[in-house]
């Protein structure tokens, strides 16, 4: 079987150069390398044959630059379709996009009201559209606003952090509300959503996604994969430093979850994994975002088929085939999913915890582990509700 890896550069869109000045670290490039980064480049692992139905997805990961500010829908949309003709190129069966694509990441409490769309909305319309034009299913990360449910006591408008997963003919299968909130500025901006972590068919496919911060979380890769999920996506806005509102940087790096995390879930559950972020830079005021454009896409072997260069708008695209991965352990009959032992995992579901919670004291050497302790707050209505 003959299989084909390429490299290709395609001329894309040019977003505005960020030319000021930020002494948090950010590198600055001249105008040639910047206008480098922002020309769409072709990474590919694919099979001469796009899978059989069933067998497998051909998957694409959109990692560029979006648009923000004033018109960024428009514009992200306008992308959007064109990002499908692109990969419609390479067969492409399903694509995915980076957190909150359509209206931008980097967004304060009011203007993420303001930009938020329903599911059936002008934006997600839109893309089912052009899903069922060129059969191709997306996953369209968004800001949802949903109306308060008839005769509830809770009359407010919620606004979610949401994954739009819309199939190949152009049906919204879900509209996943984001249920692990990353920060303050995630609270601040969006309710929890309460997932059942839904695995989908995409070309008789079993796929599920996660949004971002919950690329990070054990129990939810475990959950998808229990489900029968053979490949998980994961739209994500991992940044390198950023520039907090307040003029400040963050004090560390977000860590590459993509090296760190990724391949050893997939590892772990026996499935494709891929992380599907932005590249360059996000601005608000003066919050400034630098995002490290680590989309990667890994095997069950925990091998890593394809990685996006940091900075540099790319197309992934890669063959999740689980037909053409062998073992993992010389005892065919076991594994982990078939060799777990639910009734010893209760204390994974209590809502009390003996961990030392360090986040307003941090360890020194005077540290004392066994004082722990930690009660894990309700959620209602869709917002944390702490002691």
């Amino acid at each position: 079987m003959k299989f084909i890896k390429i490299l290709l550069y395609t001329t894309f869109v040019t977003l505005p150069f960020l030319s000021e000045a930020f002494e948090d670290g950010t590198p600055e490039y001249r105008k040639s390398v910047e206008d480098s980064y922002r020309k769409l480049q072709t990474k590919a692992s694919f099979y001469q044959n796009i899978p059989s139905i069933g067998t497998g997805i051909r998957l694409g990961i959109y990692q560029v630059q979006s648009a923000y500010g004033t018109g960024a829908t428009k514009k992200n949309m306008m992308r959007l379709k064109e990002a499908v003709k692109i990969a419609k190129k390479y067969d492409v069966q399903l694509l995915s996009f980076p957190e909150l694509y359509i209206q931008g990441y980097a967004l304060a409490p009011k203007e993420s009201k303001k930009v938020a769309e329903y599911k059936n909305g002008p934006s997600i319309t839109k893309a089912r559209k052009i899903a069922k034009k060129y059969n191709m299913a997306l996953i369209v990360p968004y800001a949802e606003k949903v109306d308060p449910i008839k005769n509830s006591k809770d009359n407010k408008i919620k606004y979610y952090n949401s994954i739009a997963v819309i199939n190949e003919k152009g049906e919204l299968l879900d509209s996943y509300k984001k249920t692990h909130l990353y920060g303050q500025e995630e609270r601040d901006n969006w309710s929890f959503g309460t997932g059942d972590y839904l695995v989908y068919s995409i070309f008789d496919f079993p796929i599920g996604v996660l949004n971002c911060y919950e690329c990070e979380f054990p129990e939810l890769q475990r959950i998808l994969a229990l489900k029968g999920a053979k490949l998980i996506v994961g739209p994500t806005s991992a940044d390198r430093y950023y520039r907090l509102p307040s003029g400040s940087r963050s004090k560390v790096p977000y860590p590459d979850i993509s090296k760190i995390l990724i391949p050893a879930s997939a590892y772990a559950n026996n499935i494709f994994f891929a992380y599907s972020n932005y590249a360059g830079y996000e601005k608000r005021e003066v919050s400034q975002r630098h995002y490290q454009g680590n989309s990667v896409v890994c095997g069950p072997n925990g091998d890593i088929i394809i990685a996006a260069n940091h900075d540099q708008d790319t197309l992934l695209i890669a063959d999740c085939i689980p037909a053409y991965y062998g073992m993992t352990h010389p005892a065919p009959k076991y594994s982990y999913l078939k060799d777990r032992r639910p009734k010893l995992y209760k204390k994974l579901v209590s809502e009390k915890a003996d961990f030392l919670d360090t986040s307003d004291h941090p360890i020194d050497l005077n540290t004392n582990f066994f004082k722990g302790g930690f009660n894990y707050p309700s959620y209602i209505g869709g917002k944390e509700q702490k002691e």
